[in-house]
């Protein structure tokens, strides 16, 4: 009860202060799988909540209530990361619940869009082996990094894309993953997205995924959104399913 008033009273505190702000709304790395280019503008804290339901076949699912990635603008140009997840593994003979991994990390700004030359920033993790709850923990260290890059087509559409490798852990062997997505302002506080992504390890299947959802401006400094996906290969998830809420404050300097 404690936790949800605390959490309640920053909600009431950030729309009391929204119209004293004089910057761009708020731009996020979800709902989709394609981080965005965007800093957090310096000495703001950012916090991308989600619930999520994945079903991986009919004897594995995952949920996660919440994952949250926070953020901390150190710079115009460079952000701090800390990304926590209370996660449910269902398994045909077992149940494991607890604090997946903590992940911390950062994002820098490289280039500023220009013509052909896309808005482009770098976001480099790293996913501890062992601070999280035990059923959780990895023989490894899991770092991962990908190049995030925007363009503007319009006013009301933009493409961008990701590329990049990850590490999950439990083995020495790199992940490669692309992203694109289209992205489309509906209105001026409803958007949509449409979404390939996908992931390539050595000696395995290629793992190729469809995604789309809806975003909802709330103010400035807050946002709604949903999403699902589906997919594409045979040994891929199936489908999930997503809804998150996301806002953020001045740190009182």
């Amino acid at each position: 009860m404690k936790i949800r008033l605390v959490y309640f009273l920053i909600i009431v505190l950030v729309a009391k202060n929204t119209n004293a702000q004089q910057l761009p709304p708020i731009q996020l790395d979800r709902p989709d799988q394609t981080e965005c280019p965007f800093i957090v503008p310096e000495h703001y804290i950012q916090a991308e909540n989600g619930f999520t339901f994945e079903r991986v076949n009919s004897g594995m699912s995952n949920s996660s209530t919440p994952t949250i990635l926070w953020k901390y603008g150190l710079h115009q140009r460079f952000e701090f990361r800390l990304i926590t997840e209370w996660n449910t593994m269902k398994l045909p003979e077992a149940r494991y619940q607890g604090l997946a991994p903590v992940t911390i990390g950062f994002k820098t700004s490289i280039c500023k869009e220009n013509g052909l030359v896309p808005m482009t920033s770098v976001i480099c993790h790293l996913t501890s082996a062992n601070i999280g709850s035990k059923d959780f923990h990895t023989p490894y260290l899991a770092p991962s990094f990908r190049f995030t890059m925007q363009h503007t087509l319009s006013s009301r559409f933009s493409l961008a894309y990701n590329l990049g490798a990850e590490w999950d852990g439990n083995s020495a062997a790199e992940n490669y993953l692309y992203t694109l997505t289209t992205g489309i302002s509906i209105t001026e506080k409803l958007g949509c997205y449409l979404e390939l992504y996908g992931f390539a390890a050595k000696k395995q299947k290629p793992d190729h995924r469809c995604d789309g959802g809806f975003t909802f401006l709330l103010n400035q400094n807050m946002i709604a959104d949903i999403s699902g996906g589906f997919a594409l290969s045979k040994d891929s998830p199936e489908r999930y399913l997503s809804l998150g809420f996301s806002y953020r404050f001045k740190v009182v300097k």
